[in-house]
């Protein structure tokens, strides 16, 4: 499905009824990596799932780009389709777009799940590297990505799970490179969360891959330290991608929070 927000056109999928559960993608994946979580919540509660522009089916118009603007898009989303209050759940890029969600929107969150994800900026070193990589794909198309793309799934998914990977490319396809470019500009451009993190009063479950070397596990360990009461859970042998490199712990983990929490209303 698609729907017009703030003058763009954003793809989308809600299904299901109950207590509200919004999915926030990794990039530069789109919202069908979140397939697998819909399924296990089905007869559980109402999913949505938004791409943000640029990917999947919506669309690309011209930057700049923020993850202010892309948090404001999915609360837009959700608004029209009548969902005042949901569960955020964020995956790396989809975490930061939480935390952005949160600070602007704090009475819509009812609870948060944020995986293998960070609330560090970009050190100085890791911005450059952004930025150039942002000229190479302008330059280049999105195949100046594959180092980064390589580095996403974990040693084990690569040795032993071949169908992770091909999904991932799958899910990957060829988004806009104009859209990807600036993005990556986006990302290097995300404030320092942490401050935010003492201000974060609902249930928070935060989720790492064990093996995951771009947002690795100290960095979800600052995140579950920050956030009062939150529960940090590392899921073995998973790597960046860790809801479809082990979605079978990621979903456990995933319906036993959601069953646990207060009923709204």
């Amino acid at each position: 499905m698609r729907r017009e927000i703030n003058g763009t056109t954003l793809g989308y999928d809600m299904a299901g009824s109950g207590e509200a559960v919004l999915f926030l993608h990794a990039f530069p994946l789109h919202r069908a990596m979140w397939e697998g979580q819909v399924e296990a919540l089905r007869g559980r509660a109402r999913t949505l799932t938004v791409d943000f522009r640029g990917f999947g089916e919506s669309d690309a118009p011209p930057g700049p780009y923020r993850l202010e603007g892309f948090a404001d898009d999915a609360l837009r989303v959700a608004e029209q389709l009548g969902i005042r209050r949901a569960t955020v759940v964020g995956l790396s890029m989809g975490g930061y777009v939480a935390f952005r969600l949160v600070e602007r929107a704090p009475e819509f969150a009812r609870a948060l799940v944020l995986a293998d994800t960070r609330a560090e900026p970009d050190a100085p070193e890791a911005k450059t590297r952004r930025y150039a990589l942002a000229e190479r794909v302008e330059r280049e198309g999105v195949a100046a990505m594959a180092d980064f793309l390589a580095g996403l799934l974990g040693p084990t998914s690569k040795a032993e799970r071949p169908q992770v990977a091909a999904r991932v490319k799958e899910i990957v396809g060829a988004p806009d490179q104009r859209a990807v470019a600036e993005t990556l500009r986006a990302l290097g451009e995300r404030p320092d969360s942490r401050p935010l993190l003492p201000r974060i009063s609902v249930p928070t479950l935060v989720l790492v891959g064990e093996e995951d070397t771009l947002t690795p596990p100290d960095g979800a360990r600052v995140i579950a330290a920050g956030v009062a009461g939150a529960r940090l859970e590392i899921i073995p042998n998973a790597g960046h991608l860790s809801n479809l490199e082990a979605a079978d712990v990621f979903n456990r983990e995933l319906v036993g929070f959601l069953e646990g929490l207060p009923k709204d209303g």
